[in-house]
């Protein structure tokens, strides 16, 4: 039997892909087609559309801000939408740097995207807690996603395939993968300079560490944050692997 494609190859959706087939706890893979990550979901043509009813899509739900959601609002037919928001902070600050008359450096930019991946952890814990409620309430196939599907999106999906058992190292390579499927054709600039775009508009291994570094060391790994933060019991914790993993 083949494998089914990981990036779904969507016209308005750059970076829409499919969790399943990595190997999780018991040596069980992540269900294919159930859960999806991507970018935002406003600019589906109807061809995308009539691909995603086709996989029975049945719930998206969205960690962008109320601006971003505001400016690019969707609907997708059978799908029911959850706003789930994060707010946006980096590309503001940046902003306000600049307007401050402060020159930006790539190097600066990580050190932003690196403070805004542990305020996912430490400030941001009840949108990923919601999404785990959501996730086992029922199996009917998802999608998450913010607006490039990277950030937001990006630790949402680690903490999803830690909680199913999936070594770090996969989820770090899943992560990764944005670099090979996010086309940035559509990325503002915001009067930024280029090369910081190259560092905003990517993801580094560095930023997801700076996550997973917070998790271990202000909450005592994954296993913890998972239970305290997120509200995951282990009863909860083996009820995600017996709607998400393969039987």
């Amino acid at each position: 039997m083949s494998t089914p494609s990981r990036s779904l190859s969507l016209a308005g959706a750059s970076n829409f892909r499919d969790l399943g087939g990595y190997i999780g706890h018991d040596g069980r893979p992540v269900r294919w087609r159930t859960l999806f990550r991507s970018d935002h979901l406003a600019a589906l043509t109807p061809d995308d559309q009539a691909a995603l009813a086709r996989l029975g899509l049945a719930r998206a739900f969205d960690f962008r801000g109320a601006q971003e959601r505001a400016a690019g609002a969707y609907e997708i037919p059978g799908v029911t939408l959850h706003a789930l928001p994060i707010e946006p902070t980096v590309v503001q600050r940046m902003k306000d740097l600049l307007v401050a008359g402060r020159a930006l450096t790539p190097q600066q930019t990580v050190a932003l995207m690196q403070e805004t991946y542990r305020a996912f952890v430490n400030d941001n814990a009840a949108a990923f807690a919601a999404l785990f409620e959501h996730l086992l309430a029922s199996d009917a196939p998802l999608v998450f996603h913010c607006t490039a599907g990277k950030d937001r999106t990006g630790f949402a999906a680690a903490l999803i395939l830690l909680a199913l058992g999936v070594p770090r190292p996969v989820v770090m390579q899943d992560y990764l993968l944005t670099n090979e499927l996010l086309r940035m054709d559509s990325a503002p600039a915001y009067g930024i300079p280029p090369e910081v775009m190259q560092v905003l508009w990517r993801v580094q291994a560095e930023f997801l560490d700076a996550a997973l570094h917070a998790v271990d060391t202000d909450h005592g790994g994954v296993d913890a944050y998972l239970q305290r933060e997120l509200g995951l019991s282990p009863v909860a914790l083996r009820q995600l692997g017996t709607l998400y993993l393969q039987r």
